[in-house]
């Protein structure tokens, strides 16, 4: 097996060693940043099915890193509260222990809003879904009785249908009700909602802002009574609720937000206004209040923790029984919402915590009427591509230049690597912290980080090859003297001539004695 893939290895070492292992670096550091790119693409780039699948297949590690830094943030800094302008009147345990069962019978929820717009607030959202007739309505019960009890059944049918009543409370205090908007067609849903036209100021909006085609809305006779309608949809992103949508599509037209139609009709206002751009939707606006947005309409949420908004809650016992402070209720924006237990409204936040849904949309609306919204405008993007093409070029170009100050600095200063990476990683992940504590602005260091850190390891592991390539190449050399210094010895060894032995027998060899006519020849 490792036979078969030892060509591969070699290439890749002779890939990694190739100038340096500037090469790969840049190709990785060209490829991770256009994957970062995807997986935020800009509303101003051009716009293609592939990028959009693309960037749901890239879950991790972009955008898990950047969503658990964001919820990093708030962890540490989250929102504190400066105004209570939402009273949330909850369905909680002890209303569903004094008057029943949820859900209620429509006239005793009429009741409850009458109870409430006696307060003078200065407008009531429904947190609260009504596609079918009331079943406990009298002309229902009617309907159900034996023949027997024909007259009965007539009395009954003359009573106001609890739908009825609720309409006439609906259209007498300044209420809202909420909608859900749907994917697909079902039983109770349709194609549309009598929701107050949203005010196009400049763009095509529609365009940008996430369509729907289907709404679980209340009845027609419900909305037509009630002073206004808006989606309660709220943005999802594994599990956790990070971004909520002011504006949202619905078939042709643009459908505003709870916290929008809330303060259109607290404020009186006509209409819900949005402009558009190049980048997307820009803000939504009511009255003097406007909101900067995503591109898709949306805002970043910044959250404030539940132990410090338990206040704005009041029980709907206390309410229908009068005993509720009236200045809980008094020029507030009253939630009617469900929070008893098994009701399954139930949400994550940003900050770990799992908080009624109804809170959602109390602290969106708190969040605009104080003016602290978190932001993420669409140049940040650019910002962050440009500084990791700045950081990662330099990386490219000095780490591995041996004859750089950088280079000089790391081989005479003990863990001088380890020492300068930790403090890149933390002057950078400090930085984006500081700019969201100060700023409200939500800065993807963590991409930054890990880009970065691959471009970096990819330079390492060439420098490690290159490394151990040298070893070997030493290792052979030395290897290959000490078998020509053997070979050298051996031969020595061998043409040596054996000295006692030698000087033995040429001692006791007898020279020839020559005569002086020999002598005198040869000196002729």
């Amino acid at each position: 097996m490792l036979s078969r893939i030892q060509p591969l290895l070699d290439i890749l070492k002779n890939v990694f060693k190739a100038r340096k292992g500037r090469p790969v670096a840049l190709v990785l550091l060209l490829v991770l940043l256009l994957a970062n790119l995807v997986s935020e693409w800009p509303a101003e780039l051009p716009q293609n099915p592939w990028i959009v699948k693309a960037g749901e297949w890239l879950p991790t590690p972009f955008k898990g890193v950047r969503q658990g830094l964001f919820d990093q943030y708030q962890r540490h800094f989250p929102r504190q509260p400066e105004s209570q302008p939402v009273t949330i009147v909850a369905i909680d345990e002890s209303s569903l222990a004094s008057i029943g069962q949820w859900p209620w019978p429509r006239n005793k929820l009429a009741a409850l809003i009458d109870a409430i717009n006696a307060r003078k607030p200065l407008a009531i959202g429904l947190d609260i879904y009504m596609p079918e007739a009331d079943q406990t309505s009298p002309d229902k019960v009617a309907a159900n009785l034996a023949p027997a009890y024909a007259a009965l059944a007539t009395e009954l049918k003359a009573i106001p249908t609890h739908d009825t009543q609720l309409a006439a409370s609906l259209h007498a205090a300044p209420t809202i009700l909420g909608a859900a908007a749907f994917d697909q067609a079902a039983y109770t849903t349709s194609t549309d909602l009598g929701a107050t036209p949203v005010q196009v100021l400049s763009g095509n909006p529609l365009q940008y802002a996430k369509h729907f085609d289907n709404v679980l809305a209340s009845l027609p006779e419900l909305q037509s009574a009630a002073h206004g309608e808006a989606m309660l949809s709220v943005a999802l992103e594994q599990g956790v609720v990070r971004r909520i949508p002011l504006v949202l599509g619905l078939g042709p037209k643009l459908v505003p937000g709870l916290a929008m139609e809330m303060l259109r009709v607290a404020t009186g206002s006509a209409t819900v206004d949005v402009r558009a751009g190049k980048t997307g939707i820009e803000s939504v606006a009511v009255a003097d209040a406007v909101v900067p947005t995503q591109t898709a309409g949306e805002i970043w949420l910044h959250f404030a923790p539940f132990a410090k908004t338990r206040d704005r809650y009041v029980s709907a016992k206390s309410v229908l029984d009068g005993s509720v402070d009236p200045a809980r209720l008094e020029n507030k924006l009253v939630l009617i919402g469900l929070t008893g237990a098994g009701l399954n409204d139930m949400r994550t936040t940003a900050l770990g915590e799992l908080v009624p849904g109804i809170e959602i949309q109390a602290q969106v609306i708190e969040s605009i009427f104080d003016n602290h919204l978190l932001l993420r405008p669409p140049w940040l993007k650019w910002f962050e591509s440009g500084l990791i093409l700045v950081m990662g070029s330099l990386m490219i170009w000095y780490v591995p230049n041996a004859n750089s100050r950088l280079a000089v600095l790391l081989r005479h200063v003990p863990k001088a690597k380890e020492m300068l990476g930790l403090l890149c990683n933390l002057l950078l992940l400090s930085s984006g912290f500081l700019v969201f504590s100060r700023y409200g602005y939500l800065l993807d260091a963590g991409s930054v980080f890990v880009v970065l850190s691959v471009v970096l390891g990819s330079l390492v592991s060439s420098a490690l090859v290159e490394i151990e390539q040298k070893r070997k190449d030493e290792e052979a050399v030395a290897q290959s003297k000490r078998e020509a210094d053997a070979f050298l010895a051996g031969q020595r060894s061998s043409i040596r001539p054996e000295s006692a032995t030698f000087r033995t027998t040429v001692g006791k060899a007898k020279r020839p004695r020559l005569g002086r006519a020999s002598i005198n020849r040869r000196r002729i």
